[in-house]
């Protein structure tokens, strides 16, 4: 099945559980198409660069699936749907990255930084 990865920003007055709820009601729509989340996180309230619906700050999280496409498309469909969720990016991959991804990885673990003179 084709590998996929899914950004979402859900709305700022959720709860952390709420925003970590989504997370689990989308898998389960992906379960029920024949999908199943291989990986996710949770990225936390992270402040956005220009407001959307009226709001300047977003609950991150970050999906990898492992699902045909109809499946990927009915949770897309779903997520756009949903009020909770403001924002979704779904991008089809080759390949799942080991370990955390860089958003949730050290500063001082990233291999590409540049440093600061």
């Amino acid at each position: 099945m084709p590998l996929y990865e899914h950004v979402m920003i859900a709305r700022q007055d959720l709860s952390n559980a709420q925003a970590e709820g989504l997370i689990e009601h989308f898998g389960a729509i992906l379960a029920d198409n024949g999908g199943k989340i291989v990986d996710s996180e949770y990225w936390g309230v992270k402040t956005m660069a220009y407001k959307i619906n009226k709001n300047r700050k977003g609950h991150y999280a970050f999906l990898k699936s492992d699902a045909p496409a109809p499946a990927i498309q009915e949770m897309e469909r779903l997520m756009r749907l949903h009020d909770d969720v403001m924002r979704v990016l779904t991008i089809k991959v080759d390949g799942h990255d080991e370990g955390p991804s860089v958003q949730m990885q050290k500063r001082d673990e990233r291999d590409n930084r540049r440093e600061r003179r």
